[in-house]
């Protein structure tokens, strides 16, 4: 059996600014949302700059981005480009990761508040003294952390390639798997490797419920389910494949049923959508909603997006050093994921 690590620190952002983001906004007119959507468009030509989305953005904000994938994937597809600015549209250690990619780039974000509860389950300081305590315990982060505990790891982790890393990771050392003990537990299962987990959940997935997916299930018994890892355990037995956001597009483009049961967060429909015509997307319930937003994500809206590339603000900024180390594990682990 796993021990944990200490509890969670303060989250810093689970406060007002979350609140602000779960109001309910008026529905704005169809030749409105057109009008902004072409600004957008115009305006991010002449800054020459690419806009990132997501999968959890909204369908208004990806249908304006050049480019629609998770996080790491996203960043690695503005380093590609000529582009002078990236405007990222997710969450804070989404931009911070572009950034420490791309360092000569200007780095946007819609809204400084559109935080994570995984990042900020965990803080640099917390890890730092963590590690102080424990100086062989090998740090395996998944990447939803901030550039500061990236700094501090010894390699980082996506939902899609976890199970391979924690395989890499030195047998003779102890690991500690942060910030996510839902997704360290799945990988345990997976890998047989003990870790000690750090305690932080993503309050996206963790509300996701067995008995609401059960009764869902008995409403579409041919339906098969595919789930994030970051789900408690008791959705995860439920599941038929367990993947990470650009492992669902996969598995929902290959599946051959029409209608799949899909357990993240209600963003990803519209790209599934789009990528698989004439399927049925079932949102993942919960014990309150027949699907489930992630309020910090849904924090970027199209004005803000407008508004960002008019002003160029805000701006991530990192300091140099903590860019440089946050860099090395990253480098690591797509090292590691190119191994056989």
């Amino acid at each position: 059996m796993e021990t944990l690590a200490p509890p969670v620190p303060s989250l810093k952002r689970l406060g007002s600014a979350f609140a602000d983001c779960l109001e309910v906004r008026p529905a704005r007119p169809p030749e409105t949302t057109g009008r902004l959507q072409r600004e957008v468009l115009e305006l991010k030509k002449k800054r020459n700059a690419i806009v990132l989305a997501h999968n959890y953005q909204t369908a208004e904000i990806q249908d304006v981005a050049d480019f629609v994938g998770d996080s790491l994937g996203l960043s690695y597809q503005a380093a590609k480009t000529s582009a002078d600015a990236i405007l990222f549209c997710g969450v804070h250690f989404m931009a911070e990761t572009a950034k420490i990619v791309n360092p000569s780039r200007t780095v946007l974000i819609p809204d400084l508040n559109a935080g994570c509860s995984l990042a900020d389950s965990c803080e640099a300081e917390d890890l730092e003294a963590y590690r102080k305590k424990h100086p062989d315990t090998y740090v395996v982060s998944y990447i939803n952390c901030t550039a500061a505990v990236k700094a501090l790891s010894d390699v980082i982790c996506t939902s899609g390639n976890a199970v391979k890393i924690v395989n890499h990771a030195p047998k003779d050392r102890s690991i500690l798997f942060l910030p996510d003990e839902n997704l360290g537990q799945w990988v345990m299962e997976k890998t047989g490797r003990k870790m000690e987990l750090w305690r932080g959940a993503c309050h996206t997935h963790a509300i996701f419920t067995s008995e609401s997916l059960q009764r869902l299930r008995a409403k579409h018994p041919d339906a098969p389910v595919v789930a994030h890892p970051e789900c408690v355990r008791a959705v995860r037995l439920l599941a038929d494949h367990i993947c990470s956001t650009e492992g669902m597009v996969k598995f929902c483009r290959e599946n051959p049923a029409d209608t799949i049961i899909v357990v993240t967060e209600s963003g990803i429909l519209h790209r599934l959508r789009r990528e698989a015509p004439g399927k049925t997307f079932i949102p993942g319930p919960t014990k309150t909603c027949s699907c489930n937003d992630c309020g910090f994500m849904k924090m970027n809206t199209l004005e803000k997006l407008l508004e960002t590339l008019e002003t160029m603000n805000p701006e991530i900024t990192l300091d140099e050093e903590i860019r440089r180390r946050a860099f090395i594990p990253l480098q690591r682990m797509l090292e590691i994921s190119a191994q056989p």
